[in-house]
């Protein structure tokens, strides 16, 4: 009988134990969800407010990027190899080289087990791709119209397909890759190349005289939006299926995958 009322009161503090490390968990994933919904706020801001301002005109920030648009076209007619070079990189990182590559990675994700995961990055570029085409034929944006234009590009401009399509390849792959790199001076270097890639981008555009500051500036916040959002996603149905929550941006997507 003492036996049997040592073990009852044993599982009780076990169970009052899992209890509160329960909640526990649930506090700290809290904070994780809160934080992530901070991050998509604080791109979605930008490209919001520079979606009312292109809308309705505003005179300083037409003045502002048609102040840059000139300066950097100057630059561009000034020196040829240079443009030359700008515009080889901005093709070579172009919407076209990322979807290729986030189909890879998906098909390469499907072999190694991790279907679910391969499903998300070519459903997130793709979603965000036709996002981009939606909110261009919305807002249907003139592109820099420059004497001696060094480049050209089709359709409209706001927001850049190429900064956007940077942005999602960029942070999608990060996303995926991330439980490969085992130190966090690894992580760190990557996600410097990262931002490095998709400013160079985004400069290129606008060197290029085929879109305008605040264009570049929101592909990058909309493509972050999407990609991040749809992490948000991911992760709320891993823990759905009873898996370890995560973080993103430190642990990347599917850990587990790797």
């Amino acid at each position: 009988m003492v036996r049997f009322l040592d073990g009852h009161s044993s599982f009780h503090r076990s169970s009052r134990r899992r209890t509160a490390g329960d909640q526990a968990a649930d506090r700290r994933l809290g904070v994780r969800l809160t934080l992530a919904a901070v991050a998509v706020a604080l791109f979605t801001v930008p490209f919001v407010v520079l979606l009312i301002l292109v809308k309705t005109s505003f005179a300083p920030l037409t003045d502002f990027d048609e102040s840059i648009a000139l300066q950097l076209h100057a630059h561009a007619l000034a020196y040829p190899a240079y443009t030359s070079f700008l515009s080889v990189g901005t093709e070579v990182f172009g919407p076209w080289t990322w979807r290729v590559l986030v189909v890879l990675t998906g098909i390469w994700l499907w072999y190694r087990g991790a279907p679910r995961l391969g499903i998300w990055a070519v459903a997130t570029i793709t979603f965000g791709g036709l996002l981009n085409l939606a909110v261009k034929a919305a807002v249907d944006r003139a592109r820099p119209d420059l004497p001696d234009p060094v480049a050209s590009a089709p359709g409209a401009s706001f927001p850049s397909g190429h900064a956007m399509g940077a942005a999602l390849g960029v942070c999608i792959l990060m996303l995926i890759l991330l439980p490969s790199l085992k130190s966090w001076a690894a992580r760190i270097v990557a996600w410097l190349v990262s931002g490095a890639i998709m400013a160079f981008v985004a400069y290129s555009r606008v060197a290029l005289g085929v879109h305008w500051v605040s264009d570049v500036i929101a592909g990058i916040a909309l493509g972050i939006v999407v990609v991040v959002g749809a992490a948000i996603g991911f992760e709320a149905w891993r823990r759905g299926e009873g898996r370890r929550p995560v973080e993103p941006l430190k642990e990347g997507v599917e850990p587990e995958a790797f």
